[in-house]
């Protein structure tokens, strides 16, 4: 099957067997129909592909005009994604998705509060989401000013969320702060770890959803070198 089909295949979530197309500016926004139709293991198959074709440069071309028309009335993203701030991980440029297509939660740290939980229990329970993924990224400035100790006004308590991590991780050998990238990176994995337990361990309304198969949580590290993004189950 060509790209073109898998592509709008994947943004429907509707499998495989589509009529043939020719025109990705014809990938249509999400529908109530599409969202539904899609499970779990789908939408976090419909990111790995669309992350693959933009580190490939293949991104689809969609008409953006005619995507903010469709959702004028109402959204139905499959997927929430809970992502640091940093400007080089765009969400829905990463994982080439369209207007309509995802929930975005962004935080210097990509770690979750009683407002994030709020938010992405919106997202699922109530709008439909089907994924959740806690997104970090390599050379991340919020885990390199916690394990620097750095203070300053409110991020001071921001960086402070990501201490648990900082002491969870105690097998990297050399100096525990910035200058050690290794270590760095271990602390930036086991931050998204832990943020995901975090999400099942303080959200009863979402743990209720993964028990039922309705949604699922993964982890994931975007290479802010290459662009690609890796996820972990």
């Amino acid at each position: 099957m060509s790209l073109n089909k898998l592509v709008l295949a994947a943004s429907l979530g509707l499998g495989l067997s589509l009529l043939p197309i020719t025109s990705f500016a014809s990938v249509p926004a999400q529908t109530a129909v599409s969202q539904s139709a899609i499970t779990p293991d789908q939408a976090l198959q419909m990111l790995i592909d669309g992350n693959k074709r933009f580190v490939d440069g293949k991104m689809v071309e969609r008409d953006l005009t005619k995507q903010v028309a469709a959702t004028g009335a109402g959204q139905y993203p499959y997927a929430t994604i809970i992502g640091c701030i940093d400007s080089r991980v765009p969400h829905e440029l990463v994982f080439d998705a369209g207007i309509g297509d995802i929930f975005s939660a962004r935080i210097a740290g990509n770690f979750v509060n009683t407002d994030i939980l709020g938010s992405v229990e919106f997202a699922t329970a109530v709008a439909g989401s089907k994924l959740i993924v806690v997104l970090g990224h390599t050379s991340c400035g919020a885990v390199k000013g916690a394990c620097d100790n750095v203070e300053l006004g409110n991020l001071t308590h921001t960086l402070s969320n990501i201490a648990p991590a900082i002491y969870a991780t105690t097998d990297i050998p050399g100096v525990r702060n910035s200058k050690n990238k290794e270590f760095v990176q271990a602390v930036a994995d086991k931050n998204v770890e832990l943020t995901v337990q975090n999400i099942l361990d303080r959200s009863p309304v979402i743990a209720d959803l993964v028990k039922q198969g309705k949604v699922k949580v993964v982890g994931a590290m975007h290479d802010v070198a290459t662009g690609q993004v890796t996820f972990t189950k």
